[in-house]
């Protein structure tokens, strides 16, 4: 057999192994499936889309050029534009995109049955999420690693230009602010993540110098040690908070000591070369992300664990669900975020990375690959959710003021809603993790370390208390990753801001510039930060309810950034691979948008919320999530800045969108002219580098990394 027709027959099998998949999953009713199915499922269609649509992009739209060197080859300064190996500019990618949202989102979701959420996770992800970080990637890549709000005031214009960079910056302080706190709730009073946390960073200095000083481009060697050590790492972190003594009080931190230590950690990430903190910690981080996912399908592969929830529950339609309110359109495209679409990955693809990138053509493995592992991590925590029992799932989920804070109140909440769970079941679920309760644990995180550890358990022979820590640990590992990345990120996007006033600051190069705007942006998110941490109803927790619609807004602005630029490019005919999942994101943000601002129901609307408590509070009463009447006032309080805030950042996008239209139309008129289009993209110069497209070097890829080692080069 010939290799074209071995291809052939092997994406055939593929193909069709993904079509049954999905056909059990949409087509199978009234009976159990096995959650191998949406394994399957998730698995086919990502091969298809990264071996066709992928490639269909990079080629024909993008017509990405090896011959042109990249701003890392060009604008080398070992700070923070630098020649990254592939592999490990992929992990660096991967752990700076991939956090809270593939965990958590999914799981909320979940509420709305497992079909929907898994649907939009696989087909988001292959038409609009893995586009959009591919595209704004190699356009961010063209233009010096410019910032995402940068390329939108150069590109666009002066008015969508700076609605943009007020949209986008100030939503990334509010993401990075969310994620900072998920992750101090998550390793307050752990000394086990804690330590194993700490330990990453003097491992990921020495994987640093290792690569850059004693043993350059020694990648295996040093992903070999580096990894070697995590592992050590986490059995030690084990250790320590078994020990009990000195060791683990030490390690044992309170949520204000950790905001702290997050803000400093933050600030060091952000300031420092990439080499040496930031690039490999990130890359030793995604072993263990990857690893720890990669065993979890094998798991669920092993065990076959099969499906608790419906595939469309009641609450899809009825938009009244207890964990959250809303219907399925337009919700579950805002609950679930990361893993389908999400905007704060635009803002990597437009910080970082562009700057560390060796070739155009790796921008389908680090942009459009790496979103397919982030998406498949959303495709383990719905599974993780869907083989809960429902009766525990909504008793873990559901806030306190609908299950209350007893066994005995949250087993009659939950037969309420219509499913069964005994008090004796839900204490008989704390007890397997040695937890005194799981009621009203809501945000996601405990829901996806119970089902983690149901799927470790079955697979390992028991252990649930093990497994449900270390998925606790593994979540936060997970999104402090996030929190570094974001931050260095917001410092470039910060100093080619201030760099349009004074172009001194928008030099990466300039220390001075460099250290004021880092910490200008480490103040920003870390004040909201320390402010939710010390005020259950303070600082960030009084933006929480914005997180999921901001994030979607932001990816608005960076498919329009990249709908106006292949239009720019002369790629009318292409624009489509933008435009289509851009009118998509459109319609459910502002969908959302509107119905948070002007719902008349309490628990959907921002202004209907305030209304509710303000007269309640009139009338002396006192309702959850408030405790004293002071705390009514901040819940008013709260409700009123959120809604202005929602009606505002929406406001700021359809500036942005409607100024980018009349771009698009000034254009699309110039090329029919034959008149001159304006572009910022940077001038073609010769590459010099070597370096292979995907993680597995091809066998001329390698014949020719051999000829140049031969040669000296």
């Amino acid at each position: 057999m010939g290799s074209r027709a071995r291809s052939i027959a092997i994406w055939s099998v593929v193909a069709l192994v993904g079509a049954v998949a999905w056909g059990v999953v949409a087509l199978v009713r009234g009976e159990e499936i096995s959650a191998a199915w949406l394994v399957a499922a998730a698995l086919g269609s990502y091969a298809i889309a990264y071996r066709f649509y992928a490639r269909f992009i990079v080629r024909r739209v993008l017509e990405v050029d090896d011959r042109r060197a990249t701003p890392a080859e060009r604008l080398d300064n070992g700070v923070d534009y630098q020649p990254t190996d592939r592999r490990v500019l992929f992990g660096h990618h991967f752990a700076a995109i991939a956090g809270a949202g593939p965990l958590v989102g999914p799981v909320l979701a979940a509420q709305m049955g497992y079909l929907p959420g898994t649907i939009w996770i696989v087909v988001g992800v292959i038409f609009a999420g893995a586009v959009q970080d591919m595209t704004i990637l190699f356009f961010s890549m063209r233009r010096d690693g410019k910032s995402l709000g940068q390329m939108a005031r150069e590109e666009i214009g002066p008015v969508g230009g700076v609605a943009a960079l007020l949209a986008v910056f100030s939503i990334m302080v509010i993401l990075l602010a969310v994620l900072a706190l998920v992750v101090v709730n998550a390793l307050a009073d752990s000394p086990w993540g804690t330590f194993s946390i700490a330990m990453t960073i003097p491992i990921a200095f020495l994987m640093g110098f290792y690569l850059r000083v004693i043993r350059p481009g020694r990648v295996i060697e040093t992903t070999a040690i580096g990894v070697a050590l995590l592992l050590l790492a986490i059995v030690g972190g084990g250790i320590v908070e078994e020990s009990g003594g000195a060791l683990a009080d030490a390690f044992t931190l309170d949520p204000e000591t950790l905001a702290f230590c997050l803000i400093a950690y933050g600030f060091a990430a952000s300031v420092l070369p990439v080499w040496m903190l930031l690039a490999p910690r990130d890359y030793l981080s995604t072993f263990m992300k990857i690893g720890t996912i990669v065993l979890l399908a094998i798991g669920i592969l092993v065990t076959l664990p099969v499906l608790q929830n419906e595939p469309v529950t009641k609450f899809a339609s009825s938009g009244e669900g207890p964990v959250f309110a809303g219907s399925l359109f337009p919700f579950v495209f805002i609950t679930i975020a990361c893993g389908a679409l999400s905007g704060f990955h635009s803002l990597i693809a437009s910080g970082t990375t562009p700057k560390m990138i060796q070739k155009e053509s790796q921008v389908r493995t680090i942009g459009y690959g790496a979103m397919l592992m982030e998406s498949f991590v959303a495709v383990m925590a719905i599974i993780a959710a869907s083989i809960l029992e429902p009766g525990l799932y909504y008793a873990v989920n559901a806030p306190a003021g609908v299950v209350g804070d007893s066994v005995q109140s949250a087993s009659q909440a939950v037969n309420e809603l219509g499913f069964a769970i005994s008090p004796e079941a839900l204490q008989r679920a704390a007890a397997e993790v040695e937890e005194e309760s799981i009621i009203a644990r809501t945000g996601g995180a405990p829901t996806l370390a119970l089902g983690m550890a149901e799927i470790f358990a079955g697979a390992t022979g028991g252990a649930k208390a093990f497994w449900y820590h270390f998925a606790i640990m593994f979540e936060a590992l997970f999104i402090l990753t996030t929190v570094d990345a974001g931050t260095r990120v917001g410092r470039f996007m910060l100093q080619d801001t201030l760099g349009n006033v004074w172009k001194p600051i928008g030099r990466v190069s300039w220390k001075p510039g460099v250290y004021l705007t880092s910490a200008i942006v480490v103040a920003a998110w870390g004040y909201f930060l320390y402010a939710g941490v010390t005020d259950p109803l303070g600082g960030i927790n009084q933006l929480f309810p914005l997180f999921g619609i901001a994030n979607q807004l932001l990816a608005a602005v960076a498919l329009t950034v990249a709908t106006t630029l292949l239009i720019k490019a002369g790629k009318l005919k292409w624009a489509w691979v933008t435009a289509v999942p851009l009118a998509f994101d459109l319609a459910v943000t502002l969908t959302a948008s509107y119905q948070k601002v002007f719902s008349g129901n309490p628990r959907l609307g921002f202004f209907a919320q305030r209304d509710a408590f303000s007269d309640a509070r009139d009338q002396g009463e006192v309702l959850a999530p408030a405790q004293t009447a002071a705390d009514m006032d901040k819940v008013v309080t709260n409700s009123t800045v959120d809604g202005i805030l929602a009606a505002l950042f929406a406001v700021l996008i359809i500036v942005v969108v409607l100024d980018a239209a009349r771009v698009w139309v000034r254009t699309i008129r110039a090329q029919r002219a034959a008149r001159p289009v304006t572009t910022t993209e940077a001038e073609f110069v010769e590459s010099e580098l070597f370096a292979p497209a995907g993680l597995i070097a091809t066998p001329a890829e390698r014949e020719r990394e051999r000829e140049l080692v031969g040669a000296g080069s």
